[in-house]
């Protein structure tokens, strides 16, 4: 469905759900994908989402409800019956239920899991038992294995029979009689080889397993780094106990990538546009008057030049421009540090090589800029000793620009916190207060 097609859908959808056609509503969204639909509940107001979810079914079902943002999953269940909630859930597999009631508040998930079948809340409750953030979390118990001495004609029998199999899955996992995996065959290999082929003569080099306890930040990387495709999760004496597939690890790599965007912002890491203005001040107002009290050092510094400014006042036009713009720097170079640390590319192996890069980066870009800025003080002041002053101070920020915007990350990675948390503040007051030193002290020593 094309995006004007479907905008045009959704608009329908949300007039028959005003004037509560739940039929309209449920032939409306039907061919509309779940993840448009839980865009939809995320994007209109309260007082339309309430007249989406009181259609019940003909708007929710599980794979709608595990799309929806954290954010309003609350207030949605809120506003449905058991009945919608415990269908919605039946179509679940376990990772997805996992995902939906671990972050809730402990009467939501009660009421959650005494909406599931047994079989799926001991599967949720067992995943719960496991460290918030780690594999076990993240895995599906839903898995396809086979012993390691079986060939492909028995697998394809054994896969014909089965009652259930989980919606997603890609593939046959090997196991040896302790249910420790050993290998995997993709479903293309067991398609494609003759029935008499051993199962464990075809199984794929990227085989690894990763431990329940892992961090799933850990294991998105993996997936990433080694292009896997789903990775079998084993308990503490090697046993297989569930399975992760690509879908899942991805999310959780969109989902650093997002934190580390909106830290970097000083935005409260769950930040969303659904958030209330109240919510919404909650997460920035700290990093407000963080920032409050750090952009009182640049006053500061300032304060100590008041006879230099007052003797050349034009001083206090060209202070924003050596100031914003290693601000600008700084923040290029911090970018591109947190990423790195987030992918991993930079490490202890090779920080000195990227400190070493950033310093000799910063040198040559302040030196193409302080040619720039120099010849214009000299033209427009017609001052030589004021365009030498723009030239040097805007070198001596773009070093230290440079520099912080790849030291501050990688101080706070090594005290073991979040690289992208307050760099941004830091970097920022870093070459606000370096910039106005820098120019204003050179000022003071060559024009006065």
């Amino acid at each position: 469905m094309d995006a004007a097609k479907l905008e045009a859908t959704l608009d329908a959808a949300l007039d028959a759900a005003r004037a509560g056609d739940s039929a309209r509503v449920e032939a409306l969204l039907d061919p509309v994908h779940p993840a448009d639909v839980a865009d939809l509940l995320e994007q209109v107001s309260e007082t339309d989402r309430e007249a989406l979810l009181a259609m019940g079914s003909a708007v929710i079902d599980g794979e709608v409800l595990s799309e929806i943002s954290d954010a309003i999953r609350e207030e949605v269940l809120d506003a449905l019956s058991d009945d919608v909630v415990a269908d919605a859930l039946r179509e679940l597999d376990s990772d997805d239920l996992v995902d939906i009631v671990e972050d809730l508040e402990a009467k939501d998930q009660g009421r959650l899991l005494g909406a599931m079948d047994a079989a799926d809340r001991m599967a949720v409750e067992q995943a719960l038992a496991w460290p918030e953030h780690s594999a076990g979390r993240l895995m599906q118990r839903e898995t396809v294995v086979a012993p390691e001495h079986w060939t492909v004609g028995e697998a394809i029998d054994f896969l014909r029979k089965a009652d259930h199999l989980p919606d997603q899955f890609y593939h046959v996992i090997l196991v040896d009689p302790r249910m420790q995996p050993v290998g995997y065959v993709t479903l293309g290999r067991v398609l494609s080889a003759a029935r008499a082929v051993r199962l464990k003569d075809i199984t794929e080099d990227s085989f690894r397993t990763v431990a329940a306890t892992d961090e799933e930040a850990d294991v998105a990387y993996i997936f990433n780094q080694y292009h896997l495709i789903s990775c079998p999760v084993v308990d503490g004496s090697g046993r297989l106990v569930g399975v992760i597939t690509i879908d899942d690890a991805m999310i959780v790599l969109d989902e650093e990538h997002e934190e580390d965007m909106l830290l970097l912002a000083g935005v409260g890491e769950e930040a969303s546009v659904s958030d209330g203005p109240l919510e919404t001040v909650k997460q920035r107002l700290p990093w407000l008057v963080v920032n409050l009290f750090t952009a009182s050092l640049s006053a500061l510094v300032i304060s100590q030049f008041q006879n230099t400014i007052a003797t050349l006042v034009a001083l206090a036009a060209l202070m924003p421009i050596v100031a914003s713009t290693g601000g600008i720097a700084g923040t290029q170079s911090l970018a591109v540090a947190v990423r790195a640390l987030a992918t991993r590319d930079l490490t202890r192996a090779n920080a000195g090589r990227v400190v070493r890069r950033e310093l000799l980066a910063g040198l040559m870009n302040g030196v193409g800029l302080a040619l720039i800025l120099g010849a214009a003080g000299v033209l427009i002041f017609g001052d030589w000793h004021l365009g030498a002053v723009l030239a040097l101070a805007m070198m001596v920020n773009q070093v230290v620009a440079a520099l912080g915007g790849v030291l501050v990350p990688l101080t706070l990675e090594r005290m073991g916190l979040d690289p992208a948390l307050a760099s941004g503040t830091f970097v920022t007051t870093l070459t606000d207060v370096m910039g106005f030193f820098a120019f204003l002290g050179l000022a003071t020593v060559m024009l006065t």
